[in-house]
Order: C-alpha cells, then structure tokens, then sequence
C-alpha cells in the first residue's frame, strides 16, 4: 500500500515456532510500483467527501523524480484538503516507518465487521481501506474481467483513514488496491470480520478469504478474520481484542510472505474465550438443497437451502476449536498440490 522505502526488510530465519509456522528467510526487496496507467479499464471518481491523502516527503520526491508527468499524477491522486493522522499516514513519533495495512472483505464497506477491524488496528500501521461497495459474501476468487471497475473515494466512513469502495469483488478490491490505489505491495493485507463463520470448507467459498489468498500471491502476508454470527448487531468486541494481539504477533515476528491465516471467533462473550488455538481445516461440508418454487408469473426458480455436517472428529480442528470456545487460527496456502498423491503417482504411473 504506501510504504516509502524500497528497502528489503530483513526476516528471520528459517525457525518452527510455537505456532507450528515455518519461519523463511526473504530478503527480496519488494518491488516499487510505478505511476504507469495502462488500458484497465478502470475509472476513478470523486466527490465532494473525498480526503485524498498527504503524500510524505519520501513519496514527494519519489514522484517529483524521473518522468515529470508521473510526478504531477502522483500529486493529484493525493490532492486533497484533510490530512490524516500521523498514525495512519505512515509516520511514527520517532520518525519510523510504521507498516502499511491493507484493509478490506466481502459484506461492503459499510458493514460494521469492516468497521471494528480498521479500529483493532489503528496505530498498528498505515490503515488504508479499499472494500467493496456492497455484498460480495460467497464470490470465492471470482475476478472482473468483462465490466469496468469503479473507485469511489469514502475517506469519511473511517475517522482519520483513507479509504475506497470498489465496484467489484473482494478479489478486484486487493489487485486495485496493490496497483492503483497504493501502487506497491503493503506490508499486511486484513480482510473482514466476516459476518458469519468461514471454517472448514467455507474457505473455499468465502470472499473473504480469496482476498487474503489473492494477497498471498502477490507476496503479501495476509489474515482472514469471521465472527461466527450473521447479525448486523453482532458483538464485535471480544474479536477485536484478539484481531489486536494476532497482528501484532505477525508484524512483530515475520513469517512467510506468503502467509495466510484464517481466523474464526466463536460467537461468546470474552469471558468465555479460552483463548487462541492453532488449528487445521476440518473435513466438513454442506448438504444441500435447492427448494423449487414459482414466481408471480408461474416460472420456476430455485433457492439454495442446506445445513453444515461436520464429518471430522478430530480435536485439532477449527471446528472442534470454536465449538470449544476458542479462536481458530488455521494457516493455509493458494498451493493446491496434493504431494502425497504426487508420490505415489511418480512411483507407479509410467510415463
């Protein structure tokens, strides 16, 4: 999103902590987009409740160097007469760079699980939103390929916090906000808090987290976070205190730049969480339905029903987790290799 330098940070090296993640070293630099516009497609509006964004001295001079029209484009992206706060734009107290946080997920920008994620983080980083402009819940990695996309500014949804809405899927939301909004790679991708669980197989599903994975593969590391509650008067409060302390872990000790966690909260009061679980993905899937019905003009339609039947007895899993009370943290991957068939098939099928 908006780091201002293009200095490779430094991780540590390979170690298994106690959360069973494979620690990487990664000293490749991440690469510094540039103010290049190409035939996207994509239309950028704004309005009178645009903020616009005060570039930092570092980012001045980035944009005043090389190619001068790159320069006066870079100016006007961030023209505007709001300034956000010191710890939302970057600068810490002391001068440091603060980590820039994507933000985003898949109930819109006015969803209040959105909401309560961007206040758990701030003063984290540089918190920059770009979520979608309504509803996207069940769209998976679902891309834009055949409609314009739309940018909107909506500084004035989040005090203090530059933000967008996109017209397109959440996916759509993590590749503009990479390439348009931020123009390079933050230095953490958030999605959520989902209204409703993404456990199990719902991951395969769920927006949310083909956000976080669409992160992931553009090397950024990337957490998906759910309240197991469909409500918009959902209680959002324990899950915040837990979204706080996981960030802070992952910004204080990098892993992988590919990291993706999927977090769950069970739907409790924070008196009756027993804390975080590492977990893995329980077998588990819907059994479904299609009720046929018919409309007004006796044309048939069908509507999806089902229930979730969860086929896994283990104790270690995401479900067992949150129906024991406990935050699930399961780290998953874009890599859908089954390398033990690979095995096996290497050995016995000739070629």
């Amino acid at each position: 999103m908006k780091k201002k330098n293009t200095t490779a940070a430094t991780k540590k090296p390979g170690k298994t902590g106690a959360t069973g993640i494979i620690k990487t070293t990664d000293t490749t630099a991440r690469a510094r987009r540039t103010w290049k516009t190409g035939p996207t497609g994509i239309i950028r509006e704004t309005g009178k409740n645009g903020m616009g964004v005060e570039a930092s001295d570092a980012e001045k001079a980035s944009d005043a160097g090389g190619n001068g029209s790159h320069g006066r484009k870079g100016a006007a992206l961030r023209k505007g007469t709001t300034k956000l706060s010191k710890a939302s734009n970057g600068s810490s107290k002391n001068g440091k760079r603060l980590p820039t946080i994507l933000v985003t997920n898949d109930d819109g920008i006015s969803a209040p699980g959105i909401r309560n994620l961007v206040e758990a983080v701030k003063g984290l980083g540089k918190v920059v939103v770009v979520a979608p402009d309504k509803p996207q819940s069940g769209m998976g990695h679902a891309i834009t390929i055949g409609n314009l996309l739309r940018l909107t500014p909506m500084h004035h949804v989040f005090d203090g916090v530059e933000a967008w809405s996109c017209s397109g899927t959440p996916v759509d939301c993590v590749k503009l906000a990479v390439d348009k909004v931020l123009r390079r790679k933050p230095d953490l991708c958030l999605s959520g808090i989902n209204h409703g669980a993404n456990h199990s197989i719902n991951v395969i599903y769920s927006g949310t987290m083909s956000a976080a994975v669409e992160a992931a593969i553009e090397s950024i590391p990337s957490i998906g976070f759910s309240l197991l509650d469909y409500s918009v008067e959902a209680d959002f409060g324990p899950a915040r205190k837990y979204v706080r302390q996981i960030v802070e872990q992952v910004l204080l000790r990098p892993l992988d730049k590919h990291l993706i966690l999927n977090v769950n909260f069970p739907a409790v009061p924070d008196n009756l969480i027993k804390g975080i679980k590492i977990c893995r993905q329980a077998y588990a899937k819907y059994e479904e339905d299609f009720v046929e019905r018919n409309d007004p003009n006796s044309r048939k339609y069908y509507w999806l029903t089902g229930k979730f039947v969860n086929f896994d007895r283990g104790r270690d899993t995401d479900v067992w987790a949150l129906e024991h009370n406990y935050v699930s943290v399961v780290p998953v991957q874009f890599d859908m290799t089954n390398y033990v068939l690979k095995s096996k098939l290497e050995k016995t099928w000739k070629s």
